[in-house]
């Protein structure tokens, strides 16, 4: 896994509006292309994935989102990522998903997020 792909996730729960794009900066190219399942089209560019990032931050405060596996194959990154903090009843929560990753040399270029890790079950 990249060093980008860790920095950008640890951009999530980072509170100051002004790190966290700095964070964001740091770990993609500048027309990253960014989709999960909340997100209705796909996001493009720095400036709208840090909005999207800070509409995390604000909505589940104290949440972090931990790379927890990755591997590699044919050029993309397969990383599951965990999301946690307090539920509304004040419990713990993690919510786990998994994203594909293309770099362009060592930042991201595009990727793409699901919920969950595909487990059957």
């Amino acid at each position: 896994m990249t060093n980008s792909i860790s920095l950008f996730f640890d951009a999530w729960e980072t509170e100051s509006d002004d790190e966290r794009l700095h964070m964001i900066t740091r770990a993609v190219i500048p027309e990253v292309e960014y989709t999960d399942p909340r997100t209705p089209d796909t996001i493009t560019g720095v400036a709208a994935l840090g909005e999207y990032v800070a509409a995390f931050s604000a909505n589940a405060p104290g949440w972090s989102a931990r790379v927890v596996g990755s591997d590699s194959s044919a050029g993309v990154t397969r990383a599951t990522v965990a999301f946690g903090g307090k539920g509304a009843d004040g419990a713990d929560v993690v919510q786990l998903g998994q994203y594909f990753v293309e770099m362009k040399g060592e930042l991201i270029a595009r990727m793409v997020g699901f919920v969950g890790t595909g487990a059957q079950g």
